[in-house]
């Protein structure tokens, strides 16, 4: 069975005052889009974890602990890391944080959390 690391920012650390999002996104859309990204690779018989982080310091090691446990084919870091500007920081935290404690899993990408599955099907192929 292959295995998925849907890699997301905490819905309720979110700044929605950010003119990178698009407008009407609140946390409760998010937290109806990540389920709806799970629920698809569930789907496609994949085992799929959630790892949701804080805009902060600790987002790395938090990835760090995820991963140490269990060899993923692919991580998925969510478009509300990768798209607004000022997460640039996070974004390069994440990706470090992810080549270091699981160099052989695929990185893909989202642009929604309805997309997730989409974007780690690029990359994980079959059983």
């Amino acid at each position: 069975m292959k295995r998925v690391l849907f890699v997301g920012q905490e819905p309720e650390t979110v700044d929605f005052s950010d003119p990178a999002l698009p407008p009407g996104f609140n946390a409760e859309k998010i937290h109806a889009g990540i389920a709806a990204g799970m629920k698809q690779m569930s789907e496609r018989g994949w085992h799929a974890d959630l790892c949701l982080v804080g805009p902060d310091e600790s987002a790395s090691s938090t990835v760090g602990r995820k991963l140490a446990g269990t060899i993923y084919d692919c991580v998925v870091i969510g478009g509300g890391i990768r798209i607004p500007p000022k997460s640039l920081l996070l974004f390069e935290t994440l990706i470090n944080a992810v080549h270091k404690s699981a160099p052989s899993a695929f990185i893909a990408f989202n642009t929604k959390p309805e997309d997730t599955g989409a974007a780690a099907a690029r990359w994980v192929k079959g059983d």
